[in-house]
């Protein structure tokens, strides 16, 4: 499936639909291509646990915000698609000092799911710091929610 939605235009609509989901952890589109997307999480001292680690729920939301972005730069603009399952296996710890990075891939992409994979990189590291499986609901076309 070509991509409809460049990396800039999908940072832009979450921007505009969802200003609340970047106060937090600050998501950047590195590269969309068809199928896949490499996406970075901007990390400073707010997402480290005791002891220098990357928190979980950062790895997640990292996880969830990418893959989202990649289900639309295939789809195109789609508010009200939402994550049904997230499964996430922490393989080991993420570095303080490094942003973290996602590189997801399509694994399904239908009319009404989408199922994908990522795995979680701290910036140079070439060992995953955790793998991601996610499954989301795409409502259908009436009822897609783009203002």
């Amino acid at each position: 499936m070509p991509v409809v939605m460049s990396g800039l235009e999908l940072e832009a609509f979450l921007r505009e639909e969802f200003p609340e989901a970047q106060a937090n952890v600050t998501v950047k589109v590195e590269e969309v291509g068809e199928g896949r997307i490499k996406v970075r999480a901007l990390i400073d001292r707010r997402h480290l646990r005791p002891g220098g680690t990357v928190s979980g729920p950062t790895l997640m939301w990292l996880a969830d915000c990418g893959t989202y972005l990649l289900i639309l730069s295939q789809i195109g603009k789609v508010a009200l698609a939402v994550t049904t399952n997230l499964n996430i296996n922490f393989l080991r710890k993420g570095e303080a000092g490094r942003d973290v990075i996602g590189e997801a891939r399509l694994l399904k992409l239908g009319q009404r799911l989408a199922v994908a994979e990522m795995s979680i990189f701290s910036e140079g590291q070439p060992e995953p710091i955790a793998h991601v499986t996610l499954t989301y609901s795409i409502p259908p076309r009436e009822k897609r929610g783009v203002k």
